[in-house]
């Protein structure tokens, strides 16, 4: 399965604009910018769709792993705040509530340790990255 977005960005890398398209369309043509990015502008940026990403993967995944331990969750509830210093995403803060019928803590401690170091987008913090470029 392979999935995509585009960027287009314009102008500067502060005085300019940019939006992105995902293959759903569910962003489509979303603003973002310096301001959205750096400051309180309308619009998106890219951290936020990272922290949004990590949330609802990691989400996916403890539901995952608590149905093959014999759970099923009423709810999960993932925050995830991603930290950006210095050019680098620095942190990604997982915060979890769930109302999971039957389990115990250690039982879900053990679940969310699993969940965290194995979703997707957990693993894609440590892999190699590739690309390709070509010139229009």
């Amino acid at each position: 399965m392979k999935r995509h977005a585009t960027a287009l960005w314009q102008g500067t890398g502060k005085e300019g604009k940019g939006n992105l398209t995902t293959q759903s369309n569910i962003l489509d043509k979303t603003q973002y910018s310096f301001s959205s990015r750096f400051e309180e502008g309308t619009g998106t940026n890219p951290e936020e769709l990272v922290a949004a990403a990590h949330a609802g993967c990691f989400s996916m995944k403890l539901s995952f792993v608590l149905n093959a331990a014999g759970f099923t969750a009423d709810s999960i509830e993932t925050r995830c705040d991603i930290t950006l210093a210095d050019g680098s995403i620095t942190e990604s803060h997982l915060n979890v509530k769930a109302s999971i019928p039957g389990i115990n803590e250690e039982q879900f401690a053990a679940a969310v340790a699993d969940a965290k170091a194995n979703c997707p987008i957990s693993k894609l913090y440590n892999t190699n990255i590739t690309h390709e470029a070509v010139l229009g």
